[in-house]
């Protein structure tokens, strides 16, 4: 592949796929016109330009010097989605504090950076940012602690 920056053209294909998918999707709304927009209307100017981005993006990438696929960091990758995974298993039973209290600290050790006592100062705030937020400010009815 000599010349191609991989990631960005990889990348650009990516959004090409994302928009071309959205306007598939979304092909059904009604478009509407300038003056009077339809439900369908800034959905699929979104996804032209999502398209439009891809392709200046990919175009681009084939212009530019081989840059190969970086090796995929598997510890962040890993901790990430173990992360979200935990919120949907423990938030019905831990409630939103203790889940967000796991998460977090789950999600901080993505780092190789990471000072234990600061992400726990950090998951601390998120939780009771978060409680503060969705259980109190929105109203949603979220428990808190856990759950018998």
């Amino acid at each position: 592949m000599g010349r191609i920056n991989v990631p960005d053209l990889a990348f650009g294909l990516f959004l090409v796929g994302v928009g071309a998918l959205a306007l598939v999707l979304i092909s059904d709304l009604p478009m509407g016109t300038t003056a009077r927009m339809g439900a369908g209307y800034v959905p699929r100017a979104l996804a032209v330009i999502i398209i439009l981005f891809g392709l200046g993006l990919g175009g681009r990438a084939l212009l530019a010097g081989h840059v190969g696929l970086p090796e995929i960091a598997w510890r962040p990758l890993a901790l990430i989605a173990g992360a979200v995974g935990l919120f949907a298993l423990l938030l019905p039973r831990l409630g939103l504090a203790l889940t967000s209290l796991a998460v977090v600290i789950t999600a901080g050790f993505a780092s190789h950076d990471v000072r234990f006592r600061e992400n726990i100062v950090v998951a601390l705030s998120l939780a009771a940012f978060a409680v503060g937020l969705f259980v109190y400010a929105l109203g949603l009815p979220l428990a808190i602690w856990p759950v018998r």
